[in-house]
């Protein structure tokens, strides 16, 4: 029994020991990332997450139909002469995390862009259109700002990844690449609100609302009084079966005040379909409005068919004078 007891704690040792010098999880690869590879390159200490899934946005058929559109599709295969970069093939994913400043206009964060590129071409392109570019050596790592030495910088990470935003958030995400600090899977109040959205969405985010940002928006009108008891918010956009679906759920521990809140909401929806009598396109959009509350919520949902927005673009077109 003594003998069994040693061989026990001798694999159990072996084992911790593996693990232990088991290699670090692999940033997030051009083409075989997945959404959460991409979260570990985002701060821990970001007030919300936003993600694109430009691969999946790009692939679908109204952005196929937009592309082809004659001004657009001069514009599209500009760029890809001017960068080598393809789009359609060679983004994945952008993901951004915001540090501070939601309360204000000018906000601070970090985009992390995956994709396939040639470094040399698109700072070719870069300097090309910027002038010449400030370099600054951080950690191995060069970061790149405008002759100004503005405080947004970018840095090439590896052949997949790039960072671009503020300074200090490019640095801190530097820090996370060479595994000197903790990402956003180690904040546990927005990893859960991460996960009550749908990552799979083209657009998706998580965003942790400042007390000060509701109470400013109360203040502003008693209809939005109610406001004052969201404390975060997820929401996202998809593309399925021709139609474009959203969601925006405001998340509240009150369960009349999100009552409230979809009592305000619906008001402002009313007051918008007498204002678009005129317009049935626009009656037609707020129709497709569905507001609801629940113990935790208040949500915002819509499905939209592609047809209606076609119409509503058609609509907002400014056709050219007519050559004299």
């Amino acid at each position: 029994m003594k003998k069994l007891s040693v061989m026990s704690i001798t694999l159990v040792l072996f084992l911790a020991l593996l693990i232990s010098c088991a290699p670090e999880p692999p940033a997030p690869k051009a083409g075989s990332a997945k959404v959460d590879d991409m979260l570990t390159l985002i701060p821990k200490d970001v007030q919300g997450v936003f993600f694109v899934d430009v691969h999946q946005a790009i692939s679908t058929e109204f952005a196929d139909k937009t592309l082809k559109e004659e001004d657009t599709y001069e514009k599209y295969q500009e760029f890809i002469k001017e960068t080598g970069i393809d789009p359609k093939k060679d983004i994945y994913f952008v993901a951004v995390g915001l540090t501070k400043g939601i309360e204000k206009k000018e906000q601070e964060g970090v985009a992390i862009l995956n994709l396939r590129y040639d470094k040399d071409t698109l700072l070719a392109k870069v300097k090309k259109e910027e002038g010449e570019l400030q370099e600054e050596d951080y950690n191995g790592i060069m970061l790149y700002s405008g002759e100004d030495g503005d405080e947004k910088v970018g840095a090439f990470l590896d052949e997949s990844n790039i960072a671009l935003g503020n300074k200090e958030a490019v640095k801190t995400v530097i820090d996370i690449y060479q595994r000197k600090t903790e990402n956003v899977l180690k904040n546990e109040e927005l990893v859960s609100l991460i996960n009550q959205t749908n990552k799979e969405a083209i657009f998706w985010g998580a965003i942790l609302i400042p007390p000060e940002v509701t109470q400013k928006t109360a203040s502003q009108n008693p209809m939005f009084s109610a406001f004052e008891a969201v404390t975060a918010a997820a929401l996202y956009f998809d593309y399925k079966n021709r139609n474009i679906i959203a969601e925006i759920k405001m998340m509240s521990e009150d369960e009349t005040k999100n009552k409230q809140i979809v009592d305000a909401l619906n008001g402002i929806k009313a007051m918008g379909a007498m204002a678009a009598a005129k317009e049935p396109e626009v009656g037609e959009l707020l129709n497709k409005l569905e507001i609801s509350s629940g113990p935790d919520h208040a949500k915002i949902y819509a499905s939209i068919p592609e047809e209606l927005i076609d119409k509503l673009k058609s609509k907002t077109k400014i056709t050219p004078p007519a050559e004299q």
